[in-house]
């Protein structure tokens, strides 16, 4: 963790999901126009904005930093430390209405995840997190769950029209009945019932290394485990297990079992 003030750079991070937030909202409450990006993927003004608050706030602070953002792609920097930005994760639910949406931070440091922060604006709850500091919501420090039987776990989803039409489509689905009880709630939303303790797991699949980032740290310092689904702690595999750790080793079974 050489020269790198990882107290600071949480402070910025924690800013800078909150800059993202006050920028977004007023989008989010007078609708926005929906653009399509060559990936098919959705876009808004409310995207672009916030990604450039977000931009603004970590140049401003450390503009030697390399920066990879979603909106805008890659900004050159120090090879060593990597600012992910994903600027309103959760942008068509965003666009019809939903509040499972959010703007996404992290902070990457000699290939390693060492700060995260995100928020759910319309729900009014920020988290943040950095290696050895701990994860919090709102100052409350979380703890993942204890429950350690499978039959018992609850699941959170992200996308499951993409999961289930991968090779382990069928696994998923006997994760998903053999669990006590399924949410779907995607985006940002997914993970914070991990984080909060309300889910077990949390399953993702078919994205990008900016939805990823900050959970890599946010789980961990919460008690629990971040993985890809071969298991290793890779972010870049646009797959993701995120769990209070006592029922990882079960899901990452499961999965290999397909």
């Amino acid at each position: 963790m050489s020269e790198l003030d990882l107290p600071h750079a949480l402070d910025v991070a924690r800013r800078a999901v909150a800059a993202a937030a006050r920028v977004s909202l007023p989008y989010f409450e007078r609708g926005v126009t929906v653009e399509t990006k060559s990936d098919d993927s959705p876009v808004t003004a409310a995207d672009r904005a916030a990604e450039a608050a977000i931009l603004t706030l970590i140049r401003a602070e450390f503009p030697a930093h390399a920066i990879l953002a979603e909106e805008t792609g890659a900004h050159a920097g120090s090879a060593r430390t990597r600012w992910i930005v994903d600027p309103l994760d959760g942008t068509r639910g965003f666009a019809r209405g939903g509040t499972f949406w959010g703007p996404l931070v992290a902070l990457e440091h000699e290939g390693q995840v060492v700060a995260g922060a995100f928020a759910l604006p319309a729900l009014g709850k920020h988290y943040w997190g950095a290696r050895g500091l701990g994860a919090y919501r709102d100052g409350t420090r979380l703890a993942v769950s204890r429950i350690a039987a499978w039959k018992d776990a609850t699941l959170s989803l992200g996308e499951l029209r993409r999961m289930l039409a991968l090779p382990e489509g069928p696994a998923v689905a006997a994760l998903i009945t053999s669990s006590a009880s399924t949410r779907s709630f995607g985006d940002p939303a997914a993970p914070a019932l991990v984080l909060d303790g309300r889910a077990e797991c949390w399953l993702e699949a078919g994205v990008q290394t900016w939805d990823l980032a900050p959970f890599a740290v946010l789980l961990e310092e919460a008690g629990g485990r971040f993985s890809a689904w071969d298991g290793t702690r890779s972010i870049e595999t646009g797959a993701a297990v995120g769990s209070n750790g006592l029922l990882h080793a079960h899901v990452l079974a499961a999965l290999r079992a397909r």
